[in-house]
């Protein structure tokens, strides 16, 4: 077995008394409770969802994630990590609680769902009978966190000794082990100095290290700002992604090239070349949610002339959805009806199996919808995308996707799908038309290949 700092982990510098729970067991929870029992805690990871426990404690994810499942058998091993449905238990376990659950887009509107973390503190808060801090990782409307301060005091036996604290997650699915062993900053929302404390001894080997690594950037800040932090991140990432989708639109009728502008704006030291590829857009179950969530709670505040910049981001988005379908329909002669379409990509992001909000699948259903005979292949989402899309066909490789097929639209950067040899495809598809909705494979190979090669925003 390897040690905590084999494993990716700074050299615990914890008290071994020392215990966290982490409430939600889902991407953000069960990687927080790995990673925590990774740093040297006892952990007890807790979710009302038996199955969920059931499968973790067995040492199975619910997800893919790359190293997770590997550091989640280990930290079981180890025995600093384990898993309850028992709120009763994890409040006589440990001083700090993290809690973890989802805060998705409400189906009444644009507004964030906060039901599940209104459930956290109406669960635990009964059980707390001794000094304690609950901390949110959860991204919630600013504002939120005072709320449930005042909740969680009314309900604990000890009052106001349970506190509030605001620690928000910038996981980004695919790189989640390393973003919480190695962040690239923490930020601690806290209102007392108590809090402030705990959370120094829970960060203690991430803001001063051992293994002689750089200590943790450290942001510490009252509650409002600490919840602002995330969402304004992520509204700030969205922005620049439909920037440059936006310029890849200007592109398409002035008939220049969005990646050579791309490369020219990537010199410029105050905006940077990450985030500037012109495609099908940003998805998954954090950038348009709560960009939208963030919206709404502008208006609700009085401020919403402020983020209204941010609906235009979220239509650039969208409509590049439209494009690519748009792009692929004008490739095959002006119609899908009758067509056979490879999509390459299913998750909204490499390395993941998280399917929410894909870019990916809204093109391959509505070319679908328009009569073409869809067939998908995505390296590990598909058994989640056939349950969502049953009308869809799936493939279980490159291959068996193209099969006769008169255009192929690549939709997610999988290293599989950059890596592919034009030239062995040729002899496989019906006729040699891509589509690049990610802006991501060489041209010119393909070109050379002899494929008709299309992408956003390019000649």
């Amino acid at each position: 077995m390897r040690n905590a700092t084999d494993s990716g982990a700074p050299a615990p510098l914890i008290p071994p008394e020392r215990r966290i729970s982490v409430i939600g067991t889902g991407y953000l929870g069960a990687t927080h409770a790995v990673c925590m029992a990774a740093l040297g805690f006892e952990t007890l990871g807790m979710d009302v969802d038996t199955e969920k426990v059931t499968a973790l404690s067995a040492g199975r994810l619910p997800f893919y994630e790359p190293g997770l499942e590997a550091l989640l058998r280990e930290q079981l091993a180890s025995g600093r990590l384990r898993f309850t449905t028992s709120y009763e238990e994890v409040a006589g376990f440990a001083e700090v609680h993290f809690s973890c659950v989802g805060t998705p887009q409400r189906a009444d509107g644009p507004g964030a769902e906060l039901a599940y973390v209104d459930a956290v503190v109406e669960g635990i808060g009964p059980h707390l009978r001794r000094p304690c801090l609950l901390v949110g990782k959860s991204t919630v409307p600013v504002g939120t966190a005072e709320r449930l301060a005042s909740r969680l005091a009314e309900l604990a036996p000890v009052g106001r000794d349970a506190e509030v604290a605001w620690n928000p997650e910038f996981l980004r699915e695919g790189f989640a082990v390393r973003d919480t062993l190695r962040p690239d900053r923490l930020v601690l929302g806290v209102a007392s100095d108590r809090a402030e404390r705990l959370l120094r001894e829970v960060y203690a080997p991430l803001l001063d290290p051992r293994d002689g690594s750089e200590p943790v950037p450290l942001v510490v800040a009252d509650l409002a700002t600490a919840e602002l932090v995330k969402v304004a991140a992520n509204s700030f990432l969205a922005t620049k992604i439909s920037f440059i989708n936006a310029m890849a639109e200007v592109c398409e009728v002035a008939g220049a090239d969005v990646a050579r502008l791309a490369e020219a704006l990537s010199y410029d030291p105050r905006i940077g070349g990450r985030f500037l590829r012109s495609g099908v857009g940003f998805g998954g179950g954090c950038l348009p949610k709560d960009i939208r969530a963030f919206m709404a709670r502008a208006e609700e505040l009085g401020v919403g002339p402020a983020v209204r910049f941010l609906r235009e981001v979220d239509e650039v988005n969208l409509r590049r959805r439209t494009a690519v379908a748009d792009l692929a329909r004008e490739l095959v002669g002006g119609a899908f009806r009758g067509r056979r379409i490879a999509v390459l990509g299913a998750a909204f992001k490499p390395d993941s199996d998280d399917i929410r909000d894909s870019p990916a699948l809204a093109v391959a259903d509505r070319v679908q919808r328009e009569g073409a005979e869809v067939t998908v292949y995505d390296p590990k989402a598909t058994d989640n995308a056939r349950k969502a899309f049953p009308a869809l066909a799936f493939a279980d490789s490159v291959g068996k996707a193209a099969y006769r097929a008169d255009a192929v639209l690549h939709l997610t950067e999988w290293a599989e799908f950059r890596d592919i040899d034009p030239g062995e495809l040729s002899g496989t598809v019906a006729r040699q038309r891509i589509v690049d909705g990610r802006n991501a494979l060489d041209a010119a190979r393909w070109r050379a290949a002899g494929w008709t090669f299309r992408a956003l925003g390019r000649p």
